[in-house]
């Protein structure tokens, strides 16, 4: 392989050099240099293994045979734009159909979530005919401008906050306003939203958009409170606004129990447009906004044609529908209700064990253990974090990140097909790592 005629050091000479410097490395002190992979795992150049819990764009895992398999025939046979009649466009737009409520039935294909999103302002800025978006604090949807500006997590260490953007306060029920013992925390978090409408409303603005994921992940792994959902739809459309749920992180059954992560907030709740993204083509790029037919109807009505070169290609929808083909013929949406509760249960008994960790949460194969100096300040234990992160990785070959607005929070976004034995060694790591920084403690 190419990849094998440098060493690890003339190969990170080159990225210095070539590679635009913003653009960050995985464990920059010391990366690691990964030749193949497979499964849940990464290999280096001296042929050792790593298991991987930060790749979830590789959802149904790294160089899936079913994968390379269809990507491989159908670039042998064609490859085009859109703006040709082909199979492989409807039948995936149909797939993906099924897996939605019957609402959602119009798409579009783009290459990215960041592509998606921006799309999904659009959408909902010309249906609308307004121009103000409600997001949630410490969100991320992307690296385009237009995102960006709806990035709390970004512009606050940028250009500042725009006046057609409103932040909402992050409905975590740990650390936030309303916590665990609120007796209704999702209408507690949903009347923050009504509130801010109220106030966008006195200075005579409109809302286009509330904009959020379905599990905010940059704002550190989180469970939405039951309720918020609906109940925020119901005050933005109240409003002439729309709800965009960004699947991009949590789509595609990472959830186990669902296909999609807004689904956990009951079957009676429906975004009007719902972005997708990362785990869509199993890391080739591939992503999609789907929504209604009166949302795409006034998109059409505006006159110009959206064109997207790459977007919804033949070999793109055959690797898309390859990777739905994987998820339901081997259960990986099973696989993640049973290896993520299992993984959840063991974080959840070491908890007792280490006064360290301040809070287990996840749903699936979406979990994030929130570690903390005091349990009762809440103090971020951020140094901790990545001091666990670093000896995974050094002592035991584990790539583990972090996340949250403090980078505090060990995130668990791993390949679908993580195994129960997994889930067991990384918490008996943990396990090892959290008992010796205490005792030196």
């Amino acid at each position: 392989m190419a990849s094998n005629l440098l060493s690890k050091e003339d190969t990170l000479a080159m990225r210095r050099r070539f590679i635009g410097q913003s653009c960050r490395l995985f464990y920059s002190d010391d990366p690691v240099k990964i030749v193949r992979a497979r499964g849940q795992y990464l290999f280096d150049e001296n042929g050792k293994r790593y298991l991987d819990c930060i790749s979830n764009v590789h959802h149904v895992g790294h160089c899936h045979p079913s994968i390379t398999k269809a990507a491989a025939e159908q670039m042998d046979l064609l490859n085009t734009n859109t703006r040709f009649l082909h199979d492989n466009l409807v039948l995936y737009a149909d797939r993906l159909a099924a897996t939605l409520p019957e609402r959602l039935s119009v798409f579009y294909f783009v290459n990215s979530g960041s592509e998606a999103n921006d799309l999904a302002l659009r959408l909902a800025r010309q249906y609308t005919q307004h121009k103000d978006v409600i997001v949630l604090d410490h969100a991320y949807h992307g690296h385009l401008v237009s995102l960006i500006d709806i990035s709390p997590y970004k512009f606050r260490k940028l250009t500042g906050q725009k006046e057609w953007v409103h932040v909402a306060p992050l409905p975590d029920t740990y650390r936030g306003i309303y916590k665990e013992d609120e007796p209704n925390p999702g209408r507690a978090y949903a009347n923050t939203v009504r509130d801010l409408i109220e106030e966008v409303h006195s200075k005579g603005r409109k809302i286009a958009a509330f904009f959020a994921e379905s599990m905010p992940s940059v704002g550190g792994q989180l469970i939405l409170p039951q309720g918020y959902s609906a109940k925020v739809a119901e005050y933005v459309r109240a409003a002439g606004g729309v709800f965009v749920a960004d699947e991009v992180q949590t789509g595609f059954g990472r959830v186990g129990s669902h296909f999609w992560a807004f689904q956990l907030q009951g079957a009676d709740f429906c975004p009007d447009i719902v972005t997708m993204g990362k785990p869509m083509g199993n890391g080739h790029p591939l992503a999609c906004v789907a929504t209604t037919a009166e949302i795409a109807g006034a998109f059409t009505d505006n006159g110009v044609e959206y064109f997207n070169t790459f977007g919804g290609n033949p070999v793109s929808c055959a690797i898309g529908l390859a990777v739905l083909e994987v998820i339901e013929k081997e259960d990986l949406r099973g696989n993640a209700t049973r290896v993520g509760a299992h993984l959840k249960d063991l974080f959840t008994k070491l908890k007792a064990r280490h006064q360290m960790i301040g809070d287990v949460r996840g749903e699936g194969l979406f979990v994030g253990v929130e570690l903390v100096e005091d349990r009762q300040k809440k103090t971020p234990a951020t140094k901790a974090a990545a001091d666990v992160v670093k000896r995974l990785k050094v002592e035991d070959r584990i790539c583990v990140s972090t996340d949250g607005p403090w980078d505090n929070v060990l995130k668990f976004k791993p390949a679908m097909c993580f195994s129960m034995e997994d889930a067991e060694l990384v918490v008996r790591c943990i396990d090892r790592i959290l008992t010796d920084m205490e005792a030196s403690q």
